[in-house]
């Protein structure tokens, strides 16, 4: 099934984010994940691809199993890194053969120890050229990538915001937030996206924080920001558990808040772990927001 179609039957709808593991113990560990979070029925499972499309296919390998063995929905990241418009066209082939309906097209971030994006020739060089060529030709339901602080590479966040609206022109279907630790950014983003016309879906992105040096080196290379005050909490707790306690804790408070407000889903970036999210879900399903 189509994701958006989902999204309009399930509110709050959960989904996870999983990434393609490196061996077969990766995969296992994956799996058991997946175990793991199914019984809080997401809504769908997304895994990402790699840099250059290096695990292009074990990231098709993986939402094919994923959704025949557990029957959860699942959706193929694809960027347009290293890749013609061939390359892009047979792996939607691919896709389409794995009975895969649901694609998040992303432009991509440059290769390891490259600072800049550079266009494949004969390729795509945005996000918005990406989904205008999978709209042209094939019947996905394609998510987009958007950023409640502003993209890195944006000059500003006005000239962000018409670089999102011209992609939801050009076809997705709804929008997945880049990781934020402070929902007012979150919820400035969707008015500000809404007062120039965006009427998408805008799911959460949320990271549940449980090593600090792991969340530092994240934020300072996708340009989320950590609140002083939670950063000082996590700078303070010094032990792993402790820091983990804290950044769950954080997660609990922003998902409560967010599902108050009515958004209309919330993605958790798992790192193919289960245990973090199992925990802000099950304090959601204790003041009954989460089922």
């Amino acid at each position: 099934m189509k994701i958006i179609e989902k999204l309009h039957r399930e509110s709050p709808a959960f989904s996870f984010e999983f990434f393609p593991p490196k061996d077969e113990a990766g995969v296992e560990q994956l799996f058991q994940t997946v175990r793991d979070l199914a019984p809080y029925k997401p809504t769908y499972v997304s895994v990402t691809w790699g840099a250059g499309g290096s695990t292009r296919r074990l990231t098709i390998d993986l939402v094919r199993r994923i959704k025949k063995e557990s029957g959860i929905e699942a959706m193929a990241h694809l960027t347009c890194v290293g890749a013609t418009k061939e390359d892009i066209a047979g792996v939607l082939a691919q896709l389409t053969e794995a009975g895969i309906e649901n694609v998040l097209a992303l432009r991509g971030d440059p290769p390891r120890g490259e600072s800049k994006f550079v266009k494949t020739e004969g390729g795509f060089g945005s996000g918005a050229e990406l989904v205008r060529f999978i709209r042209g030709g094939y019947d996905f339901c394609l998510g987009g990538a958007c950023y409640p602080e502003t993209h890195p590479e944006a000059t500003d966040a006005e000239t962000d915001l018409g670089y999102l609206k011209e992609k939801t022109q050009a076809g997705t279907d709804f929008l997945v937030t880049q990781l934020f630790f402070d929902n007012r950014d979150y919820f400035s983003f969707v008015e500000r996206a809404r007062k120039v016309g965006i009427t998408q879906k805008i799911v959460a992105g949320i990271w549940p924080i449980t090593n600090l040096a792991q969340i530092k080196r994240i934020t300072g290379m996708c340009g989320a920001t950590i609140p002083p005050d939670l950063l000082a909490k996590l700078e303070n707790a010094k032990e792993p558990d402790a820091v983990r306690a804290v950044g769950v804790a954080h997660a609990i408070a922003q998902c409560r808040e967010l599902v108050a407000h009515g958004v209309p889903g919330i993605h958790f970036y798992t790192l193919n772990r289960s245990h973090a999210t199992v925990d802000i879900l099950e304090a959601l399903r204790k003041s009954g927001q989460a089922a």
